[in-house]
């Protein structure tokens, strides 16, 4: 059964933004998955595309609804795009949606970002949304799309009260300007919670006793976040199955009309551009993806990846757009690097945060909502290194750490791979 509860929307306000909750329900079929459904029927290629945070990458709801598109469908040959990357939103999906994506031809693209655009600004989450939304149907007008929202613990509250959180209920509108189908898969996970047949978050119980301390309950997270695989993610898929019953039955093929912009200033223009495009000073390395393994693990989403650790090397260029930011790594030996723009005193920014004991993708954001005129822009390395023990200790697992390998943290390494811009590059 869909789960919806009729309840007037809230207005929650945000600086000077105001977003309407929305009422909260399961399936909204809109214009339905047409093209998909019609490929996946007749039994040719269909090439299946996720893009998202990390509850995407995790081995959950998307290799479940593969499998489950391939059980529906056995005559079809249903290939997969995985497109998600943890920590990441929609700021950052608008600009990769080319290259880890719409280059590989999709027929059905998801879209997953509610639980990574909870903190930002409502403008922010219709333009990137927007953004993805216009890519795609200018690369491929038959390409079908579905929203799709997932939840954190701290969202239980809005949806046990009927009405989608901020970002969810922010992407809505997106959804119905396009008329794309939108499935909420936490609402029954709600439901279950606030009737007391589900614990959020928790240890899932393996022995018999730890079983019978739970009284049967569905343990859903370990951490409030991320799904248990084979129950928090199984509702999810359970969320899908469901709406895919109300979705096969809207829609009619064919290419999907492209509708006048909701926002006049959407970032449709978003382009990643490999870094070699920039002037770099002389220390910069192109990492080989057969000799390094950075480069090799990062090579499906950056189009190169650079190295430098020298206090002083740099990057620079000249641009004509409005935003502008770095793809780059964060990570245990990273540094900082500081930031001019069209000569205006420097900013000094972190390559480094609490949760660099490893490597992972980042973005530097430079400047945002910029006049649309040339800019001039240098990112130097510094030769001071942040309080990396400090910065670490920000999450209590790392309060254990007493000093640092040297070996390891010791360095004011900055890898940086593309130039994230609305605009173009010019000489």
């Amino acid at each position: 059964m869909i789960f919806t509860v009729c309840l007037c929307a809230g207005i929650k306000t945000y600086g000077q933004q105001e977003t309407p909750l929305r009422e909260a329900v399961e399936c909204r079929a809109r214009g339905g998955l047409p093209n998909v459904l019609a490929k996946l029927k007749s039994g040719s290629e269909v090439r299946i595309a996720y893009l998202g945070g990390s509850i995407t990458e995790q081995n959950g709801w998307r290799p479940k609804t593969l499998d489950w598109f391939r059980t529906g469908f056995p005559n079809a040959n249903i290939v997969e795009i995985n497109a998600a990357i943890g920590g990441t939103g929609s700021d950052l999906g608008v600009y990769r949606v080319r290259h880890d994506v719409l280059d590989r031809k999709p027929d059905l693209l998801f879209v997953e970002f509610a639980v990574n655009d909870s903190g930002a600004p409502p403008d922010r989450i219709l333009k990137a949304m927007e953004g993805i939304v216009r890519q795609t149907w200018r690369a491929n007008p038959a390409t079908d799309i579905c929203f799709v929202y997932t939840l954190t613990e701290g969202m239980l509250g809005n949806l046990e009260g009927g009405r989608f959180p901020r970002a969810a209920s922010t992407m809505e509108q997106v959804a119905d300007h396009y008329g794309i189908p939108s499935i909420h898969m936490g609402l029954e996970t709600a439901r279950l919670h606030q009737v007391g047949k589900l614990i959020f978050s928790g240890p899932l119980p393996k022995t018999d006793a730890e079983k019978a301390a739970v009284s049967g309950k569905i343990v859903f997270s370990g951490d409030g976040v991320h799904p248990y695989p084979e129950t928090g993610h199984q509702l999810y898929l359970e969320s899908v199955v469901r709406s895919m019953a109300e979705i096969q039955k809207r829609g009619v093929g064919g290419k999907h009309p492209m509708p006048p912009p909701l926002m006049a200033d959407n970032w449709a223009q978003a382009k990643m551009v490999p870094l070699s495009s920039a002037k770099l000073s002389s220390g910069w390395q192109k990492l080989d993806p057969a000799a390094h393994p950075l480069a090799q693990r990062f090579q499906s989403r950056m189009p190169e990846l650079w190295r430098a650790n020298k206090a002083g090397e740099s990057i620079a260029f000249r641009f004509k757009g409005t935003s502008l930011s770095i793809y780059d790594l964060l990570g245990p030996d990273c540094g900082q690097v500081s930031v001019t723009l069209d000569g205006k005193p420097a900013v000094t920014m972190p390559r480094f945060d609490a949760f660099s004991n490893y490597h992972r993708l980042a973005t530097l954001q430079v400047a945002d909502g910029l006049p649309n005129t040339v800019h001039t822009v240098t990112l130097r390395i510094l030769s001071e290194q942040p309080n990396k023990l400090q910065i670490l200790h920000q999450r209590r697992e790392n309060e254990s750490i007493k000093e640092l390998d040297p070996k390891v943290y010791n360095d004011t390494a900055w890898y940086a791979g593309a130039i994230l811009l609305i605009g173009d590059l010019v000489p």
